[in-house]
C-alpha cells in the first residue's frame, strides 16, 4: 500500500475508532485511552466482515451510519471546512452544508473502511491539553510493516460533548482535513456562492450513492437493480 493509500485509509480509520463506543464509556474515558481501547475492535470488524472485505458499499455505509456518525461533530467540522463563509450562510444553508458534508465524509470513510486489511501498531504520544480542557489534540503514529518506512503521524482534534468526546478534524501527513476542504470549498463559493457549493456537494453525493448501489448489485447479482431517479 503506497503513501497515498495509507493516508486515505488512515483518515477514515481514525473516525472509525469511535464506532464501538457507548455514550457512557465515551463520557467517562479519556480520549486517548478510549481510542486505544476500541481501535482493535474496529479493525477486527473491518477484517472479519465478508461484505466489507468484498467492497459492498451498502453494507459499509450501514456500519458507518450506525456506528460512526453519532461520534463526530459534523457541524463544527463543516464550519471549519467552509471557513469565514460559514458566518455568511443562513441557518438553512448551514444545515444543508452540514448534511451534505456529513454525507461526503460518510462515503469517504466507507471507502477507507474497505481498505483495512490488517492490524497496524499505533504509538500514542502525550495528549496536548490542559487539565479539564474541553478541546484536546490526540496524537499518534502508525508503524508500517515495511522496516524502512517512516511512521505515519496523525493528529485529531476532539471536543467534549454531553454524550462523550467527538472528533471534528483530522491531520494526516501534516495536512488538516478542514484546510484541505477549505480550499476547494472557497473556489466553489467564489463561482456559485453558498448555494453553488451545496449543489455541487449534493451532485457529488448522489453520484457516490449510485456507485454504492451499483457495488451492492455486483456483489449480489440477484438483487433488483436500483431505481433510477427522474434526473438520472
Amino acid at each position: 500500500m503506497d503513501m497515498k493509500k495509507h493516508a486515505f485509509w488512515l483518515m477514515g480509520m481514525f473516525f472509525l475508532v469511535f464506532s464501538m463506543m457507548t455514550s457512557r464509556a465515551a463520557a467517562q474515558e479519556a480520549p486517548d485511552a478510549l481510542v486505544k481501547r476500541v481501535s482493535q475492535e474496529i479493525i477486527d470488524l473491518a477484517t472479519s466482515d465478508e461484505e466489507i472485505q468484498a467492497g459492498n458499499r451498502k453494507r459499509i455505509l450501514q456500519v458507518v451510519n450506525e456506528k460512526i456518525l453519532p461520534h463526530a461533530d459534523f457541524r463544527r467540522a463543516t464550519a471549519l471546512a467552509v471557513g469565514h463563509h460559514w458566518r455568511k450562510a443562513t441557518p438553512e444553508q448551514q444545515e444543508r452544508l452540514a448534511e451534505e458534508f456529513r454525507d461526503l465524509l460518510m462515503y469517504t470513510y466507507a471507502g477507507a473502511m474497505s481498505q483495512i486489511k490488517e492490524d497496524y501498531p499505533l504509538e500514542f504520544l502525550p495528549v496536548r491539553s490542559e487539565p479539564g480542557a474541553n478541546d484536546v489534540e490526540v496524537r499518534f503514529q502508525v508503524r508500517r510493516p515495511e522496516r524502512s518506512a517512516e511512521p505515519i503521524r496523525v493528529s485529531y482534534r476532539m471536543t467534549r460533548a454531553p454524550d462523550g468526546w467527538k472528533i471534528y478534524d483530522v491531520n494526516v501527513l501534516g495536512v488538516w482535513m478542514s484546510e484541505a476542504y477549505r480550499n476547494t470549498f472557497s473556489s466553489e463559493i467564489a463561482r456559485g456562492g453558498i448555494n453553488g457549493l451545496i449543489q455541487t456537494l449534493d451532485a457529488k453525493n448522489r453520484k457516490l450513492a449510485a456507485n454504492a448501489d451499483a457495488s451492492a448489485t455486483r456483489i449480489h447479482p440477484t438483487a433488483p437493480a436500483p431505481i433510477q431517479s427522474l434526473g438520472g
